[in-house]
């Protein structure tokens, strides 16, 4: 999604809304460090996937694990703040760029957001290399006090997409994202339901089955999540991939073979609004994802199409279903 396509109306109304949540705050004694006369304030804020709470069009679009989360602490520091951001679920090597973006009048933006697309780094900007788990990183303010960020700083915070060029116009690249040190309030519950595939054997049609030197090892793993706004996010899991080959990862919707032009089943293009990816091979398990503008129930009950992974190893064909290393009917 980019903003500028249609989308400025309803960011101007959404993301601002956030910035009325109440503070969570508390106290914590400090006496071992101020001779038992003094306390210090905390406070930390949590953190959930983007799934689209802020609009239409704004969930993750992007090949992330959704299960990453941050946590933010503020925590009072003399004149200035200290701000601690933990983020889980990290991947190992990647740097994610960690920011504070000002809320601001989206008709003085360039694009239409409702917050400066440069960060403020006298709040927070820092790159937090991700390591497997989880990842800490801290950062100091520059004339802004513990008070100044819990109570009165308008703000977002904001954790782009490391697999990605960072783009602060679209939100669908942001990981996290959420009014900066402001209770996000319960988290949405979202349903999710995944589809285990072995490799091609004719399961769907002994005549589809699999001709090709591919070992037959490769499986994929199908996920279709609920996201707000009646979207859905579709991920796959390919494992025992061959290390730098690339895998065409594909949703077809099914038809009339009198209706084709080579009798197939199912529609020879693939359905983009579904699942159009490419995965690269590692040697191990790979994932990529997507969001679809069909929902979770209309993916999970009325969506009649075959998933397909086509064969890396020979030029692809949608019409010859045996170059398919992976066939079978989407989400069953």
């Amino acid at each position: 999604m980019n903003l500028m396509n249609g989308k400025k109306w309803m960011m101007a109304l959404a993301i601002p809304a956030l910035m009325f949540s109440t503070t969570s705050c508390e106290e914590e004694d400090d006496n071992n460090n101020n001779g038992g006369n003094g306390s210090t304030e905390m406070s930390t804020f949590n953190y959930a996937f983007n799934n689209g709470e802020v609009g239409a069009g704004t969930a993750y679009n992007g090949n992330h694990m959704d299960n990453l989360t941050a946590d933010l602490e503020v925590v009072e520091d003399g004149a200035n703040a200290e701000i601690t951001v933990t983020l889980t679920n990290t991947i190992d090597g990647q740097m994610y760029p960690v920011h504070a973006h000002d809320a601001a009048d989206p008709s003085t933006t360039p694009n239409g957001t409702p917050y400066n697309e440069t960060p403020n780094n006298d709040v927070l900007v820092m790159m937090i290399e991700g390591n497997g788990g989880t990842a800490s990183m801290t950062y100091t303010t520059n004339g802004f006090s513990y008070s100044d960020i819990v109570n009165d700083y308008a703000g977002f915070f904001v954790v782009h997409d490391p697999l990605q060029p960072v783009n602060t116009a679209d939100i669908s690249t942001y990981l996290i994202v959420g009014s900066f040190a402001r209770d996000q309030g319960t988290p949405a519950s979202y349903q999710s339901e995944t589809y285990t595939y072995n490799f091609n054997t004719g399961q769907v049609d002994p005549g589809f089955a699999y001709n090709g030197s591919h070992p037959n090892d490769l499986t994929a793993e199908l996920t279709v999540k609920e996201l707000a706004n009646n979207e859905a996010r579709v991920s796959v899991v390919l494992s025992n991939t061959i290390a730098g080959e690339t895998y065409m990862v594909h949703s077809h919707d099914q038809a009339d073979p009198n209706t084709t032009p080579n009798g197939t089943p199912y529609d020879e293009t693939p359905n983009a609004n579904v699942m159009v990816k490419m995965a690269m091979g590692n040697g191990g398990s790979v994932h990529v994802a997507q969001t679809s503008t069909l929902s979770y129930g209309e993916l999970t009950t009325n969506y009649d199409a075959f998933f397909v992974v086509h064969d890396p190893l020979q030029p692809i064909t949608t019409v010859d279903p045996t170059t398919y290393v992976i066939l079978g009917v989407f989400a069953q």
